[in-house]
């Protein structure tokens, strides 16, 4: 577990405010780069892994987040790849809880692509876990394997039971992909408010290389909300997260649905999030290079003072948005990494 200094820390320190005012609240954790599908928008289908001696162990994990935790950040979300194929995953959860319990955090969650929900839910559930984002981007047997190439559409479905089974609020995440699932998004849309599910859609980021062109892939939310519109009444609603989601209440479901639109409509100017990797490497935008090892300051001493102070340094250097280009002329992706190192 980890020292007491960063926990005993938390009211006497003031919250992190990024140079242009944002208060961060908001870490995202990639607990792990690997995956057991191999989305078509995320990654190649041979990937090549980061070595596991590479990757922070668990009980470092614990120590960051509860640096984080005593700077302010009352919202964390467990990421990955997909975070419940790293070995021991609950101890992580179960060591996070306490700060639940002690009210310095508001919420504990995760995103995850369902595989691994019957083997984990309940779990999840016990350890203060209260609501899950899973990835689901078709409702057909055959185009979910297209688009996981490795993915079980049975699995996650039997995996999002489970969930609601235990009593976790599940919200369903889908990127839109041209000319793969928008035919669907009608569907989509009854099928988890049918099931008292929030839906978030997503467009695809330039992130990494996936054995393909992104502009065959794009498609703007801007366009999908006008088709929606076809088909329901959409109202514009105040209701967030804390994530970068715009939400509407669709009047013949009564269901919420939200658009997370980083290339249509960017969300940077109310940007509360970091995220970590699972190497210890700060990102302070998902669409920017610029990063902070805390791997060094967190193995520098056992002391928190070191890693403190690098977290301050590095959300000094937060800046105001993302440059994500999708289009013909640009051929490479923005940044270089893959989603699932940065986490989702």
């Amino acid at each position: 577990m980890s020292s007491p200094t960063a926990v005993q820390a938390a009211t006497a320190t003031p919250p992190m405010i990024d140079p242009f005012g944002r208060r961060v609240s908001y870490l995202r954790v990639s607990v792990t780069d690997r995956c057991d599908f191999r989305c078509v928008y995320c990654m190649s289908e041979h990937m090549t892994f980061l070595p596991k001696k590479d990757l922070l162990s668990l009980e470092e994990l614990d120590r960051l987040c509860s640096g984080f935790v005593a700077r302010g950040v009352d919202k964390l979300r467990i990421t990955g790849g997909e975070p419940l194929v790293r070995k021991n995953i609950m101890w992580l959860f179960e060591a996070l809880s306490r700060h639940l319990r002690s009210g310095a955090l508001k919420e504990l969650t995760l995103t995850t692509n369902g595989s691994q929900l019957p083997k984990f839910a309940q779990s999840l559930k016990d350890t203060g876990v209260r609501r899950i984002n899973v990835s689901l981007d078709t409702l057909k047997a055959d185009r979910f394997k297209a688009i996981t190439r490795w993915g079980d559409f049975k699995g996650v479905m039997d995996g999002i039971d489970a969930a609601e089974k235990a009593g976790l609020e599940v919200k369903i995440n889908a990127v839109a992909l041209k000319g793969v699932n928008e035919d669907e998004i009608d569907d989509l849309v009854r099928f988890a408010h049918g099931r008292g599910f929030d839906l978030t859609l997503i467009e695809t980021m330039p992130m990494g290389d996936i054995d393909g062109d992104r502009t065959d892939q794009y498609l703007p939310l801007s366009m999908v909300r006008a088709r929606l519109a076809d088909s329901f009444t959409l109202e514009d609603i105040p209701y967030r997260t804390g994530g970068p989601a715009r939400y509407v209440k669709v009047q013949e479901t009564g269901g919420r649905l939200g658009f997370i639109t980083p290339m249509t409509h960017n969300f940077c100017e109310s940007c509360n999030r970091v995220r970590l990797t699972c190497t210890g490497t700060l990102y302070m935008c998902l669409g920017q290079d610029d990063a902070a090892d805390l791997r060094a300051a967190l193995r520098s001493s056992s002391d928190d003072t070191q890693l403190v102070q690098a977290i301050d340094e590095a959300i000094a250097r937060k800046p105001k948005g993302h440059d994500f280009i999708i289009d013909r002329r640009t051929k490479k992706p923005s940044v270089a990494r893959h989603m699932s190192l940065t986490g989702g």
